[in-house]
């Protein structure tokens, strides 16, 4: 049942401050809710669209949105102000139309730390920008994508980043996984012209990985694999670069990579020599994962989380609103109210 508190709060005139007024021991000020209510609206908050949060409590989608914006500003506002010794850096797509949001991860508590507007270098450079020199030399590892405003802006901010840089793993897969589709669907134009389809609907079995071809198609893909195909060759190759992340010494995977080059780039698979020579030109930073061992994985997990949550609001418009979420539900931030000391507070006369 809707329940309203009406008090006339005391107020004094100082000589000195001019008209003051009691701080509510209620709620937060001019929130018109209790601490209590403002609560539970932010334990619904984080379980249901601020749509279905309307619906439940019977308000208007304005005051619940504010409670979700009080709530983000008080959790920043709260929170240390410090850099990550081990982050991740990634982008989020914002909306249609290549809009993308800079992203960058706490890898240890889990949480995103930062959200930019873009995914130039001065958006993850204004990260950077906030902390000093003897803050940013206390980072140990970066993780990342092969982007290179994300390389240069690194390199600019963090001291010795060129140790510190590490190439996920899985966007080094991906640019190989890549390149394996490309060769099947050369090989598969081609044997479609001599009328043969036998790579017709197998897309699929060359881009998962052994463990997660479903039993059904094993027969299927054991058949395939039996046939003197160009995507076999290009699958083999791929297979085999997933063991340089079982090595544990910088030396090891250098020496592993280069017998996995001389074999990918004298393969005659276009595609596939391309982006062996592109994991030439990074390999300095993909090696480094022997000493940090970090991934962005956490990265990729949060990313699911913020697009259900993106689904769950049908989208968003507007950019503030976007992060304002982001950081409700994956910030880590101390959210709710708190009560205040009984106090005077200065307001217009």
């Amino acid at each position: 049942m809707a329940t309203f508190i009406h008090v006339n709060l005391p107020r004094i005139e100082c000589p000195e401050h001019g008209v003051l007024q009691i701080i509510s021991g209620l709620g937060e000020d001019n929130s018109g809710m209790t601490y209590e209510f403002e609560s539970l609206v932010l334990d619904l908050e984080q379980e249901c669209s601020i749509e279905s949060v309307c619906r439940l409590l019977d308000m208007n989608w304005h005051p619940c949105w504010g409670v979700m914006k009080r709530a983000v500003e008080r959790g920043i506002e709260r929170k240390a102000h410090r850099i990550p010794e081990r982050i991740g850096v990634d982008e989020k797509s914002f909306s249609k139309g290549h809009r993308y949001e800079t992203l960058v991860y706490d890898i240890d508590s889990a949480t995103v730390d930062y959200v930019g507007d873009k995914r130039d270098q001065n958006s993850l450079e204004e990260y950077y920008k906030q902390f000093s020199l003897e803050q940013r030399e206390k980072v140990k590892s970066v993780a990342m994508d092969m982007w290179d405003p994300y390389i240069a802006a690194t390199k600019a901010y963090i001291p010795e980043a060129e140790k510190k840089i590490t190439f996920d793993r899985y966007h080094v897969m991906r640019l190989v996984v890549d390149a394996v589709d490309k060769v099947r669907k050369q090989e598969h134009r081609a044997l479609m012209e001599e009328g043969n389809n036998i790579l017709k609907g197998t897309k699929y079995l060359w881009l998962w990985n052994e463990e997660n071809i479903p039993p059904y198609r094993w027969t299927e893909f054991e058949h395939l694999r039996s046939l003197d195909l160009k995507v076999c060759r290009a699958r083999a190759i791929k297979d085999n670069l997933r063991n340089l992340w079982n090595y544990h010494k910088e030396g090891w995977m250098r020496r592993y990579f280069s017998r996995w080059y001389f074999w990918a780039t004298h393969s005659r698979l276009g595609p596939i020599v391309k982006a062996a020579k592109s994991l030439k030109s990074h390999i300095d930073n993909i090696v480094t994962y022997a000493r940090h061992r970090i991934t962005n994985a956490l990265g990729e997990s949060l990313n699911s989380k913020i697009e259900k949550v993106k689904r769950l609001a049908c989208g968003y418009r507007n950019r503030d609103h976007y992060k304002t979420a982001i950081y409700f539900h994956c910030g880590g931030l101390d959210l709710y109210p708190r009560r205040k000391p009984a106090a005077f507070q200065v307001i217009n006369a």
